[in-house]
């Protein structure tokens, strides 16, 4: 009761705000505030003791069965090597294992169950993906959701940034580097500050959307600073303080100065000119930073009082020291600021790290809502696995590919889901997600053997049809690599949820729409893809049955089940004798596979 009323006090200060001193007026932060789960002291909790033993693998399994026991479950049994090798390889890499890579992890896999003195295969899998070039490509896609990259300024005239390709390629070779994850994110606030070989990194700051040729160069400023501030705060402190900006925020206790006194760190950045696009990088005019203000009611024409860098207070309960270095280009602000989000007890930091960890790996997160841990978001699940897993950020000193592996090597991670779950309700099933746009179009030019691997660089433009009957050439790179306009997407990934990059995205949506069914089976790439694959197929062999069980390796990375094996015959026999071309049939028979669900979904 004391926190609710605790809460509803600062809310009414915040409803009631009339004042042109929001920093005089500003509410305290209470001892009750600090009661709410995402603001208290991190503490590392103990592992708790479970009944079943033989299910946990690691810490992680022994929070989660702690949990489905109290509940009457239990994990469901392990997924079959077919299946967890196709999750691992699309997790850690975005692209579906061969039918190669996967008999050889079976046979791994059955000889460690002969053997249980041979070292476990899963984590040998898990290491080899983790050193592939590819890990970085697949995992660069979620930090750049959260970046809102994109190569133009979006708005009316989207205008292309020749070189935001470079921060794009800067995450990419941090991750597969595993730069520690401190800082990963240190450099993109303040690279350029803290090492200059990193000043790419700092590209996130200026990532978002703008409109160099505003009338209103002031109003231009005064956007750019608080979409860098309310990015920083959602992406590394999961809060939403960008809401701040016009009045305290109306459900957490985070004030409208809270909000200027951050935004006071990137208050120093360059003039902005009519008509000349941001900096591809992060610099600032010299070490003199100039007066921050608080905006009143957000209006850039109502200066308010002055306001000096800080942290937001229900962030920094222990008052940090501020202590700016010298240095002869720069404030030395935002190297302040680097330093404090990445200190290894920030506890809004970590929570927000680890829990979007698990969402990437499970399709869940453990608080619902990684981009807002406050009062309006959603309470985490498992909170002791959740501080656990922040604890054990710093503890695995702060290597992301470290962190995947324990979250991967679990007995959680290796339950078995879709068909292969037991029809049992004492069982919590492991979540299926279908693949994301990126994913899908590179499985499937993955699959027709069509796939083409850069190492950086300019990114791929798509082609633009001049003909509806004679489209241009798809590009066969990656996704990761064609070019990323604001205002023009490409179609298989528009239509599968890729964000249109205006703000930071933590969790993509799923929706389900006629046009993605229709795109998939009518689409001249689509087509392409089937013709490509049913040619590869046929240079093997022109037995019907062995087509079907070619393709479905192929597609499916695993063997056709025998109603699969049956009815795949039955459609080539059959729409053969209406097209009387052996390829065509085939084509259409791969087309459909890769409609399929086994294909878009991953259990």
């Amino acid at each position: 009761m004391v926190l609710v009323m605790s809460t509803l006090a600062f809310h009414h200060a915040a409803a009631v705000e009339a004042s042109t001193d929001p920093v005089k007026d500003e509410p305290a932060i209470t001892p009750a505030n600090r009661e709410f789960w995402a603001f208290k002291p991190l503490v590392r909790p103990a592992v708790p003791a479970i009944l079943n033993h033989k299910a946990a693998r690691n810490a992680i399994d022994q929070f989660v069965q702690a949990r489905l026991e109290a509940n009457g479950q239990t994990l469901t049994p392990p997924a079959s090597p077919a299946m967890l090798i196709r999750r691992l390889t699309f997790d850690l890499t975005g692209l579906p294992p061969s039918p190669e890579e996967v008999r050889a992890f079976e046979s791994a896999c059955q000889a460690a169950s002969a053997n249980p003195a041979l070292p476990d295969p899963l984590e040998a899998l898990a290491d080899h993906l983790l050193a592939s070039p590819r890990y970085g490509e697949k995992w660069a896609g979620h930090w750049l959701d959260l970046a809102r990259f994109a190569e133009s300024d979006g708005f009316e005239h989207d205008a292309e940034r020749k070189l935001a390709w470079k921060y794009r390629d800067w995450v990419i070779d941090s991750l597969n580097a595993d730069l520690p994850l401190n800082d990963f994110v240190a450099m993109q606030i303040a690279g350029d500050e803290i090492s200059p070989q990193h000043e790419a990194a700092t590209g996130f700051l200026l990532a978002g959307p703008d409109m160099p040729d505003s009338n209103f160069q002031d109003e231009r400023r005064h956007l750019l600073l608080n979409d860098i501030t309310g990015t920083v705060g959602t992406a590394f402190l999961g809060l939403t303080i960008g809401c701040a900006q016009c009045h305290n925020h109306p459900f957490d206790p985070i004030s409208q100065a809270d909000f200027y006194r951050l935004r006071a760190f990137f208050d120093n950045l360059l003039p902005l000119k009519k008509d000349v696009q941001l900096p591809a990088v992060m610099t600032e005019p010299g070490p003199v930073p100039r007066l921050s203000h608080v905006a009143i009611r957000g209006d850039h024409q109502r200066p308010g009082p002055v306001v000096q860098p800080a942290y937001p207070r229900i962030a920094d309960e222990q008052d940090a020291e501020l202590a700016f270095a010298s240095l002869p280009k720069s404030s030395g602000r935002r190297m302040a600021l680097a330093r404090w989000i990445t200190r290894d007890d920030n506890r809004l930091f970590l929570r927000a790290t680890a829990n979007r960890l698990w969402q990437f790996h499970f399709g869940e997160a453990l608080a619902a809502t990684p981009n807002d841990l406050g009062h309006q978001g959603s309470a985490p699940t498992n909170a002791a696995l959740l501080d656990w897993l922040a604890c054990e950020i710093p503890a695995q000193k702060w290597s992301l590919k470290a962190l995947h592996k324990l979250i991967v090597t679990s007995a959680t991670y290796r339950q078995c889901g879709g068909n292969e779950l037991p029809p049992s309700s004492q069982y919590r099933p492991f979540v299926r997600r279908r693949l994301t746009g990126e994913e899908l179009r590179d499985a499937m030019l993955f699959t027709a053997g069509r796939l083409e691997y850069r190492s950086g660089g300019p990114s791929v433009r798509l082609a633009v049809s001049k003909s509806a009957t004679t489209p241009d050439p798809e590009p066969n790179c990656r996704s990761i690599w064609l070019f990323a306009k604001r205002n023009e997407n490409h179609p298989l990934l528009e239509l599968f949820d890729r964000p249109d990059a205006l703000l930071s995205c933590s969790r993509r949506n799923q929706s389900t729409n006629a046009p993605q069914a229709l795109t998939l089976f009518n689409s001249a790439f689509s087509h392409s893809t089937a013709q490509a694959l049913s040619e590869n197929l046929l240079q093997t062999t022109p037995e019907a049955s062995t087509l079907v069980l070619n393709a479905t390796w192929q597609c499916f990375a695993r063997p056709p089940t025998q109603a699969e094996q049956l009815l795949g015959e039955k459609f080539l026999a059959e729409h053969a004798q209406y097209t009387r071309d052996r390829k065509e049939s085939l084509t259409d028979y791969c087309l459909a596979l890769i409609n399929s669900n086994a294909f878009c979904f991953i259990d």
